[in-house]
């Protein structure tokens, strides 16, 4: 009797345990959220829009391009497009498509089809044809389209079949397979432009984002967060993290504090006096990486007294970078001599610095017709950046270094939004800003942040400077498939751009990022952006 009834307990506590195996089995996991502090809030979500990285990070979780970098080089992959050929001559371009990669849904759009050849096309006419229904939506325009040249290097774009896409330049073009990997190249839905077209709602394009990306769209708060969930039917696979979120934290310090107390798992550009401090924390991760970056001074060469290039000389010699180095970048940074970082190849390293004289600098005001000085408005930026990690007390620095010069400087500074449209608007006589590399290329920043046509656009050739030999050099140079020949014409760009000063260099940086130690798959990117897809969180 006993025997009987210790096993019908056995036989009931076996049931019991196997009832919750089942249970378990059936149960989901639990949901996970991966909480990014980020440094600022992104002026746009569609990155077909927008020039800075904080944009295209916002931007990117959502998309997909033709071509992609993989993830942390400067490396082209496939992405969208299995496959491309390249004519002999260089001009033509045909790219053939990955078959049944899913757009995502929202309230007011459900896809009926799968990504094809239409979505390319209107995607990329979208930004070249002003007279496209979905040019001129959204108040603002196609900088990095027209910076880089593109309505001029286009000669056709057409849909052979729907899986097969033909690009014809009207021009070789070095960097154009690079150039279509940048954000400002995604691939939007046509069927979700048709239908906001019929709602009347054509700006949701640019506003409620559809894309074929590892995340989809959930919503933007202004100054507090963007929220994504995991697509399921992402063509790549499923993401282990169920929802990313971009906790937006423009104090590095409020960033670093949020960090340590888990209220996210990754954070962006630490204050470089907190790095030691973050590498001897247990529950931390430091990730460093040279920056392929620059910090600059810009000075408006469009409008007294900054169009006198003796002016720009003066300026030039009266800062003391080394001082601003030391005292903001604090072991993270280098000085800056030229406007392309040195780990970038055609680096002109034979270009001799300017001398810090501050009496020559006073003696070249004098000869410009300004021996008392002037009065100039600084403007400085409101976030951190790696190549800027703190603008305001760079901005003082420079306020007293021009002082004995006489230069009277009003230091002002807005909303990152506004700061990046009043600076292209050619609003500040003197403006601090930067740039991180987005393909690897010198044309990146020989071409985008010093051209003509950027100058002429309103796009970002903030110091408005336009030399024809400069820029003769620099679009010979992209034109070529010759490398040794390219390093040639940029390293005689360079020192033109030496010659004439439109710009303060100020530094090139090192880039840090922090996360908590159970995010896995996180890797800090030479091109300043962070990936998301394949990071997980392991307790």
């Amino acid at each position: 009797m006993i025997d009987a009834m210790a096993g019908a307990r056995r036989r009931v506590a076996g049931v019991a345990a196997l009832a919750v195996m089942l249970l378990a089995a059936s149960a989901p996991a639990v949901a996970k959220t991966l909480v990014f502090c980020s440094e600022g809030n992104p002026e746009a979500l569609n990155p077909q829009i927008v020039t800075t990285t904080t944009g295209m990070n916002a931007g990117r979780p959502m998309f997909n391009n033709l071509v992609e970098f993989a993830k942390g080089t400067t490396t082209v992959e496939p992405a969208l497009a299995e496959s491309w050929t390249v004519s002999p001559d260089g001009v033509e371009y045909v790219f053939h498509l990955r078959a049944g990669v899913k757009f995502h849904s929202n309230a007011v759009f459900q896809p009926t089809r799968t990504m094809n050849a239409d979505d390319v096309v209107f995607s990329l006419m979208r930004q070249w044809k002003e007279d496209h229904p979905f040019h001129n939506i959204s108040g603002y325009s196609f900088d990095f389209f027209r910076d880089l040249g593109m309505p001029e290097l286009l000669k056709s774009i057409e849909k052979v079949d729907d899986r097969t896409v033909r690009i014809t330049l009207t021009r070789p073009e070095a960097p154009f397979l690079a150039n279509l990997a940048m954000p400002f190249n995604v691939v939007l839905s046509a069927e979700y432009a048709e239908r906001l077209l019929t709602i009347g709602r054509p700006d949701m394009l640019d506003t409620q984002p559809i894309g074929t990306g590892p995340f989809v769209f959930q919503g933007f708060q202004k100054d507090v967060t963007v929220r994504y969930r995991a697509f399921d039917d992402y063509w790549g696979g499923r993401q282990a993290i169920d929802t990313l979120v971009f906790s937006i934290t423009p104090n590095p310090a409020v960033r670093l504090t949020k960090l340590k107390a888990g209220e996210c798992h990754v954070m962006a550009f630490p204050n470089p006096a907190d790095v030691p401090k973050i590498a001897e924390d247990p529950n931390l991760t430091l990730l460093s990486q040279e920056g392929l970056n620059v910090g600059y001074l810009a000075m408006n060469t469009s409008r007294p007294p900054f169009d006198d290039v003796r002016v720009r000389r003066a300026v030039s010699m009266a800062i003391d970078k080394a001082a601003i180095v030391a005292a903001v970048y604090q072991g993270a940074g280098t000085v800056a001599k030229n406007p392309i970082p040195p780990t970038l190849w055609s680096y002109n390293d034979a270009i001799s610095d300017v001398r810090f004289d501050r009496a020559q600098a006073q003696r070249a005001m004098a000869e410009a017709g300004y021996p008392s000085g002037f009065d100039a408005d600084l403007w400085y930026m409101p976030v951190s950046r790696p190549y800027n990690p703190n603008g305001k007390r760079i901005a003082e620095m420079i306020q007293s270094d021009l002082a004995p010069l006489g230069i009277r400087l009003r230091l002002e500074t807005r909303e990152w939004s506004e700061y990046r449209r009043e600076l292209q608007a050619g609003t500040p006589a003197l403006a601090l800003y930067g740039w991180t590399g987005d393909n690897g290329d010198p044309d990146n920043f020989l071409n985008v942040l010093l051209g003509c046509t950027s100058a002429r656009t309103g796009g970002n050739n903030i110091a408005r400077w336009c030399d024809p030999t400069y820029d003769d050099l620099v679009n010979r140079a992209k034109r070529l498939p010759d490398r040794p020949a390219r390093e040639a014409l940029y390293r005689q760009a360079q020192e033109i751009f030496h010659d004439q000063a439109p710009w303060v260099p100020l530094a090139h940086s090192v880039v840090f990022m922090a996360t908590r130690k159970g995010v896995k798959g996180f890797v800090i990117d030479p091109l300043g952006r962070h990936p998301f897809d394949g990071v997980d969180i392991v307790e």
